[in-house]
């Protein structure tokens, strides 16, 4: 049996556990400031304790905090273990992650999630890239994950999510913008009737997904436009539509307060 540490139980922590308990890993959770043991998740109060013989850590902590908890965990994981670090951030801090791990012997992969974890669970799609990719795939395999392993260093995975963030949160960013100007002309259900039909059967609910989205999770969604912008610059590639579809977010982060 497979054994896996989950670092952080929040939303998307929860529900890899969840999903992957039941596809027949052993589970560990840690996460200091969730207590999710009502939902059947082994939950140490040890960090140390939650990633003795883990086979695989995976870290869902939040960008900010990925850095902070990787240098508390990697120096404690046993050595033929793989971190996988699941947040979402931009290649150059993905490296940095990897570098860290090395230090201790320890093979870290980068993993972007590459769709909304609440639809799928466990079984989201997944890009991975490093060293340890086979390995992280090997894993995860049998247990219904699906992942897609991209050649390079850890980052190269990140920046395949950015590139696909320009589109996706620039797709929101539009919707939004016409929204606002279609309600400012008194036709705003007819403009957003007409976005939908141009987006096939499923066009509805993927435009009411596009701005409920960007409302709920705007600051989350603020944070990673700031992470592709900030990519495609270094790539030296025109972000004129990432720049408009940032300022949008950053408005929308700005309302929630």
């Amino acid at each position: 049996m497979t054994a896996i540490t989950v670092l952080g139980l929040g939303e998307a922590g929860r529900l890899y556990a969840l999903g992957l308990m039941e596809a027949g890993a052993e589970i560990r959770g840690y996460d200091p400031f969730t207590d999710v043991r009502d939902a059947g998740i082994r939950q140490f109060d040890s960090l140390a304790d939650a990633l003795a013989g883990a086979d695989l850590v995976i870290s869902l902590v939040g960008a900010k905090a990925a850095r902070a908890v990787a240098a508390e965990a990697v120096p404690l994981m046993p050595g033929p273990a793989v971190f996988a670090d699941f947040n979402t951030s931009g290649p150059e801090e993905k490296a940095d992650l990897s570098r860290l791990a090395a230090e201790h012997g320890i093979n870290m992969v980068d993993v972007a999630v590459m769709a909304p974890v609440p639809r799928s669970g466990s079984r989201t799609p997944l890009a991975v890239s490093g060293e340890a990719a086979e390995a992280f795939a090997s894993l995860l395999a049998p247990l219904g994950v699906p992942v897609e392993t991209v050649p390079g260093a850890p980052g190269a995975a990140a920046g395949r999510k950015l590139l696909r963030s320009v589109f996706m949160k620039g797709l929101a960013g539009l919707v939004l913008e016409c929204q606002a100007a279609g309600e400012a002309a008194g036709a705003g259900r007819w403009l957003l009737d007409e976005i939908a039909g141009e987006l096939g059967p499923d066009g509805p609910a993927l435009v009411a997904r596009l701005i409920e989205g960007s409302h709920a999770h705007a600051v989350r969604r603020t944070h990673e436009v700031e992470d592709s912008l900030a990519y495609l610059q270094s790539l030296g590639t025109p972000s004129w539509m990432t720049e408009g579809t940032l300022r949008w977010l950053s408005s929308l982060a700005a309302e929630r307060g």
